[in-house]
């Protein structure tokens, strides 16, 4: 199975009085990579940076747009201040009927030894017709494309 990585760079409105990334900061990191991994960029965008799996339209004008129902995250380690971009490693747990669920591990940055698992956490997203507001069934091209990401879901050892 494939997982997707992408780097995502820190800001400095990402950390708290604790100097190291602030829970609430940690949903926005996801989102971000969510979106550069599986959200179509806008026209413009250079073709040699687009994702494969970037095909899910986002754009206002979109026939169906994608809610989310649910997110866990486990803090495994602080993460600290660092400029090179900590690595976000993502793939798809689970494809529903009209859902589908994404899992992410958040690392130390490619090349920093020992690689530090800061992060794990899942998103399940709905994908609900714009028209309606209700939940739409996932697109065989859609499943075609995102099954060789899908494995196992996250592991979330500390819940009872």
């Amino acid at each position: 199975m494939a997982r997707i990585n992408i780097p995502i760079r820190l800001r400095w409105s990402d950390f708290d009085a604790y100097a190291h990334v602030n829970n609430a900061e940690m949903l926005r990191l996801l989102e971000e990579a969510r979106i550069e991994a599986f959200w179509r960029p806008d026209a413009d965008a250079d073709p040699a940076t687009v994702r494969p799996t970037a095909v899910i339209d986002a754009g206002p004008s979109a026939a169906t747009f994608s809610l989310i129902a649910r997110q866990e995250v486990e803090y495994r380690a602080p993460i600290p201040y660092q400029r090179s971009p900590i690595d976000v490693e993502l793939w798809l747990g689970r494809l529903g009927g009209a859902s589908f669920e994404v899992c992410y591990e958040v690392y130390s940055p490619v090349g920093v030894e020992p690689r530090t698992l800061y992060t794990v956490a899942s998103t399940t997203l709905v994908l609900v017709d714009a028209a309606t507001g209700r939940p739409t069934r996932l697109p065989d091209e859609l499943r075609e494309l995102f099954a060789p990401y899908v494995e196992p879901p996250v592991v979330f050892p500390s819940r009872n």
